[in-house]
């Protein structure tokens, strides 16, 4: 979900930046705030018992962060961190669900993104429970592929390193990298100047 940048203005909104590895909540902090991407990449991850990290999402402009969490009384269940320099607009989680009360209107725009996300959610998990590194890896770079006019083979350049694929799909960064030249191999994607094309 996003709203326009006028309107979280409007209600009393704020801008922040942030440097790359700066958090903008932890994972088991109480929501207080609605973030909103300007500009500039945020994760959100989590991390195992055993320290390794597992990517749960990338986000960029102008989309939301961790705005699911606002409507319910439940600690983050991840970390959002800033992977680039980010400019985020950020507003009081009270202020936000009062403006919400008095448009009752955007509650269903509100619910359709939170469908979208879940829906999304529910394929990645499928997708990822069963395949092999290769179908694994496929399924999420289409994923990502999906929204992009351009259906041409080699027309989108994947916005993630190979480290943060591995932990997006729960696989060690080895076998991701073999994986990918597997594929390469098999013309499913292309490596230009070491940025996988899909």
């Amino acid at each position: 979900m996003f709203l326009k940048e006028e309107l979280l203005y409007s209600i009393g909104a704020s801008e922040e930046n942030y440097k790359p590895g700066d958090y903008l909540f932890h994972e088991g902090g109480n929501p207080q705030f609605y973030f909103q991407i300007v500009s500039g990449e945020v994760k959100l991850n989590s991390y195992r018992s055993d320290g390794k990290e597992f990517i749960q999402s990338i986000l960029n402009s102008p989309y939301a962060v961790g705005e699911y969490m606002l409507y319910i009384e439940k600690p983050y269940p991840t970390n959002a961190v800033a992977l680039t320099n980010c400019t985020i607009i950020k507003i009081c989680r009270n202020k936000l669900l009062k403006f919400f009360d008095c448009n009752p209107g955007l509650y269903i725009n509100l619910c359709r993104s939170l469908s979208k996300n879940l829906y999304s959610k529910s394929v990645m998990m499928q997708k990822l429970s069963c395949y092999t590194a290769v179908e694994r890896l496929n399924e999420v770079l289409q994923m990502m592929k999906q929204d992009q006019l351009n259906k041409s083979p080699y027309t989108y350049e994947i916005p993630m390193t190979r480290q943060q694929l591995a932990s997006l799909t729960g696989l060690c960064v080895e076998t991701t990298i073999r994986a990918i030249k597997r594929m390469e191999r098999e013309k499913i994607l292309r490596i230009k100047n070491r940025k996988i094309l899909i």
